[in-house]
């Protein structure tokens, strides 16, 4: 009788698997202005998805664009899957966006007007063990939105240390 025995390193049998995983992009917020949210579905391989659900994933440099008709995330990167053998998923491909018919529709005819782009916001597995993806409208802000920003944020930091020494 002969048997094959795989042994695995105490790194990959360590991998934790969450229930929910919250992937954000933070420098979306601060590089746009964000006019509206949708949220869609993506179509994602066996791999892709349990590589997601360990959270090794990233959106930073992700956007999306219409080919053909329907939308697509580009340049997200989900990490390959430690245990996945020749059937494992490239990191960065085109992932089909999920979204309704009028959706595209109004996301494609706003996205014609000069400025406007679609932007991930954050990446997310719900209730029901779906991987969705937040989306947003946004028009690209200019330098010194950007800087006004800033100083909003730091007059509110200053004014919470100041409360809280009271």
């Amino acid at each position: 009788m002969c048997g094959i025995f795989v042994y695995y390193s105490n790194e990959i049998l360590d991998m934790k698997i969450e229930k929910t995983v919250n992937i954000f992009n933070r420098r979306a917020r601060f590089e746009y202005e964000i006019m509206e949210e949708f949220e869609a579905g993506m179509v994602l391989t066996g791999t892709e998805i349990k590589s997601l659900r360990s959270s090794k994933a990233s959106i930073t440099e992700a956007f999306c664009q219409f080919i053909d008709g329907e939308l697509y995330i580009i340049n997200m990167m989900i990490d390959e899957y430690k245990l996945g053998t020749f059937y494992n998923h490239k990191t960065k491909r085109e992932r089909k966006l999920l979204l309704h018919k009028r959706e595209l529709l109004k996301l494609e005819k706003k996205l014609k007007d000069a400025g406007n782009t679609i932007i991930p916001l954050k990446l997310y597995i719900n209730d029901r063990g779906k991987a969705k993806v937040l989306i947003a409208l946004g028009r690209g802000k200019k330098l010194f939105d950007k800087r006004e920003a800033i100083k909003d944020r730091e007059s509110k930091r200053s004014l919470d240390r100041i409360l809280k020494k009271s």
